[in-house]
């Protein structure tokens, strides 16, 4: 790289640096923005929609959870990502309790193909319910920093008024440009507070009076799995042509019935071997086993997230041998083509090595 002089090379972070938070913002109950930036100041690089994989402290070792990135890479000096608090979870809620401005957190990606950048169309239409909304805020905020037309319908499922994330600064940014239609869609309304948008579940009735020309549009959608269910059933029942839906889920997907020929399914009974070549450690084990249930029958720890291919947070390399990977989306073809798999959903077939 030739600089100028008084000029300094940027420097892109990657994940063997840690993130350390800066701020903490809260939003919604039980929703917060936490925003990261690099100890060596390096800027963030990564596709609006895109996610990270946390390790998260938690007592009896790291938990690794995966968070889709509510900022935009228009504004790469720093990354944050908006998080809700279930009244089940043990890794938000940490967060929440704990994580604070100065501490640092160990964190791996961006990845992910949620994204507009892959889908250039002229509309779009994003439809999102609870915290799904962060990948939309994302896209929003980057489509609206570039400055030019864009042509987005917004729609956003919440609960009650007081619960939509980020609704200020997608108001502020609507006021500023022609091309972000906000769409609130509520289930009640907050007591005291007269609601005069949208009321209900989100319906076949109410696209049609949101998005008149949905046909036309790239569509986006992330929510809770049964609210996504809804949403296709309602475009594939309106004749949608679905190759323009998109969906993010960090849920289990749906597995799809495929042809695969038999010799290349795991055998039952046939035996295999792994050898961890990082770890100096070789375990034998079934056909039928994953790569990570291996790993963790020896008593070697492989940072893993959504355990189904999804997330790639258990991507490792494979030095030698062949295995059987199904994933759904967690790696790409150039990771595998440089002999990258995923453990989670990877099964070995004879000898094996990787290393780990």
């Amino acid at each position: 790289m030739t600089l100028i002089p008084g000029e300094t090379a940027i420097k892109i972070w990657n994940d063997s640096e840690e993130l350390e938070c800066v701020s903490v913002l809260p939003e919604v109950p039980n929703v917060m923005t936490f925003c990261f930036q690099a100890p060596s100041r390096a800027i963030f690089d990564y596709q609006p929609g895109q996610f990270l994989t946390l390790e998260i402290p938690v007592p009896g070792g790291p938990l690794y959870r995966t968070y889709t990135i509510s900022s935009s890479p228009s504004r790469p000096m720093s990354i944050t990502v908006t998080v809700k608090a279930q009244p089940e979870s043990i890794g938000t809620r940490w967060m929440f309790d704990n994580l604070k401005p100065g501490m640092r957190i160990k964190a791996i990606g961006p990845t992910g193909s949620f994204t507009n950048a892959n889908y250039p169309a002229e509309k779009y239409l994003f439809i999102s319910a609870g915290s799904g909304i962060t990948p939309m805020m994302s896209m929003t905020t980057h489509m609206y920093d570039l400055g030019r037309d864009c042509d987005i319908v917004f729609v956003n499922c919440a609960r009650r008024p007081s619960e939509i994330i980020f609704r200020e600064r997608l108001e502020h940014m609507a006021s500023r440009v022609h091309g972000i239609d906000l769409k609130w869609v509520v289930e009640g309304a907050d007591k005291y507070e007269p609601w005069t948008g949208y009321q209900g579940f989100f319906n076949q009735l109410m696209l049609g009076l949101m998005a008149p020309d949905y046909l036309e549009r790239e569509v986006f959608c992330c929510g809770p799995e049964p609210f996504m269910t809804a949403v296709r059933e309602a475009l594939a029942g309106l004749g949608f042509d679905m190759d323009h839906y998109h969906q993010e889920s960090f849920s289990a997907p749906i597995e799809e019935v495929r042809d695969i020929p038999e010799d290349e399914l795991p055998e039952e009974g046939a035996t295999a071997e792994i050898e961890f070549s990082g770890s100096g450690v070789t375990q034998k084990c079934a056909e039928t086993d994953t790569v990570l249930a291996v790993a963790r029958q020896a008593g070697l720890n492989i940072p893993s997230g959504c355990t189904f291919g999804v997330c790639g947070t258990c991507k490792i390399k494979k030095v030698s041998g062949e295995v059987h990977m199904v994933h759904n989306g967690g790696i790409t073809e150039d990771d595998i083509a440089e002999g990258y798999i995923l453990a989670c959903c990877s099964n070995p077939r004879g000898h094996v090595i990787v290393d780990a």
